[in-house]
């Protein structure tokens, strides 16, 4: 029996249709790091730190990397839709099955409020007449409709999406590179690697500031865990999950770390600032026609590609809620595509709400939705570590089968991972207004025990269920 065929048997029958294939999986996966956080927000995160924005970015980019080796090894253990809960609750107990599926929708639901209303933005660039509402509210209904006919039809829909991403990015560096070793284009004079150290330093702003740009630079991270959402719809995830996890390294070093050190040695890191994008600003500074409109397109595809997992991510997730008894049991509905439509519907109303939210509520709002969105990110992969150094427990112990996908370096580097994540929230708690997160998490925190609570008195049954080992259950 092939290794693709056990973990076949080892996976649940959840109704899914398993039609994302082997390129749609991996340019998924390169999307997930690829977001508005680098496109948008590293310019404010530039000129808090200057070049040393670098290396903050490789390492927590480095830890990413564990978290998604912790990652590969449960899900090539049990590969699942909705792995976050699901492992949350067969290592951890039921309370945090709960707790951490909802949280995960939360941070999907948020961050599509934001990517919804910055896409809307966005075509004003072309169309300034439009109003901002109606804008959102036909990306809505696309998004929406596509997510309903099939998840082939999302996956092909990301596919594209990531592409154009890669592209630019890409095309920014090449360009880049030319500029730095031929001289061509107005930057010619002023571009140069010293650019890296001559203005200040490496950290101008002194190590302490640029650690305190972590927490935005999390946020660039925000959906490169959606691969585990997958699980339960790839046609081979043996084979296909862990050659998307894998190239996770290169993908951060091309994509993050190569970029912004082409951008700041073409473009001095003085010129950045809030609300300016680093790859628009680098194609203003190098002259390149139209520049301006090709990123602008760029930045929209990134935003309503965040948009269309969060519609994805979100509906599966409800879906797993429901199968436990932690959310209302019209969820568990699929459609005659097998989508679930009912939590893809509920979703969409929730992001729909934050279009009006965000129409009405000043620019500062969007600070707060993102942190708040990072924040439960953070969560996350938080239960993602905890889970995978109980795992490796019940297999040192002989109680759970190796997965075919082991991490290196066992769990230690899962608990390097959490160290760091717990650093990050200290960072985010010394920051007067990133802290307002924490708040809103207790608030939901809150409201989740109370659901709780509720859920233990009329359905004890269902809310004292634990998730079960496939092959223990069917064993």
């Amino acid at each position: 029996m092939t290794a693709g065929q056990v973990e076949k048997e080892r996976a649940p029958e959840e109704g899914y249709e398993r039609g994302l294939g082997s390129r749609q999986v991996q340019m998924i996966a390169i999307g997930g790091a690829i977001g508005v956080g680098l496109f948008l927000g590293a310019g404010a995160n530039i000129a808090k730190a200057g070049p040393g924005i670098i290396l903050m970015y490789a390492l927590a980019g480095l830890i990413i990397f564990f978290v998604m080796r912790a990652l590969g090894e449960l899900l090539l253990y049990r590969p699942v839709s909705g792995s976050f809960a699901e492992y949350s609750r067969e290592f951890l107990g039921p309370f945090f099955g709960y707790f951490t599926g909802w949280t995960y929708w939360l941070m999907w639901v948020v961050t599509g409020m934001a990517e919804l209303t910055a896409a809307a933005i966005y075509i004003h660039y072309w169309f300034p007449g439009v109003p901002q509402w109606l804008s959102a509210l036909v990306f809505l209904l696309v998004l929406f409709t596509a997510n309903l006919i099939s998840v082939r039809l999302f996956g092909e829909i990301e596919f594209w999406f990531s592409m154009v991403k890669v592209t630019a990015i890409v095309g920014m560096i090449v360009i880049g590179l030319g500029v730095l070793t031929l001289g061509f284009s107005q930057a010619g004079d002023t571009a140069a690697v010293s650019n890296l150290w001559a203005l200040g330093g490496f950290f101008p702003e002194g190590v302490g500031s640029s650690l305190m740009t972590l927490q935005g630079v999390m946020f660039a991270y925000l959906a490169v865990e959606l691969v585990g959402v997958t699980a339960g719809e790839s046609e081979n995830p043996a084979e296909t999950l862990p050659r998307a996890i894998n190239t996770l390294p290169w993908r951060i070093a091309l994509f993050y770390v190569g970029s912004l050190t082409v951008i700041l040695a073409v473009v001095r890191w003085t010129e950045f600032g809030e609300g300016v994008s680093p790859f628009v600003r680098a194609f203003a500074v190098i002259g390149i026609p139209a520049g301006a409109g090709i990123v602008n397109f760029v930045v929209l595809t990134a935003a309503l590609s965040s948009c269309n997992s969060g519609m994805y991510s979100t509906g599966r997730m409800l879906r797993t809620l429901a199968d436990n008894g932690e959310a209302p049991a019209v969820l568990r509905r699929l459609s005659s595509t097998r989508t679930p439509a009912v939590g893809i519907t509920v979703s969409t109303v929730c992001m729909a709400v934050g279009v009006l939210l965000n129409y009405v509520v000043p620019e500062r709002a969007f600070l707060y939705v993102t942190s708040v969105a990072t924040a439960a990110g953070i969560w996350t992969w938080l239960m993602i570590l905890v889970c995978h150094v109980r795992y490796r427990r019940g297999v040192a112990a002989g109680r759970l089968p190796a997965s075919s996908f082991p991490a290196p370096g066992g769990s230690a580097f899962s608990w390097v991972a959490v160290a760091f994540l717990l650093f990050v929230t200290a960072l985010i708690a010394c920051d007067a207004e990133a802290r307002v997160c924490l708040y809103v998490m207790a608030g939901w925190a809150a409201a989740l025990g109370a659901g709780w609570a509720v859920l233990r008195v009329r359905a004890a049954r269902a809310a004292g269920r634990r998730g079960e080992p496939e092959f223990e259950r069917t064993g």
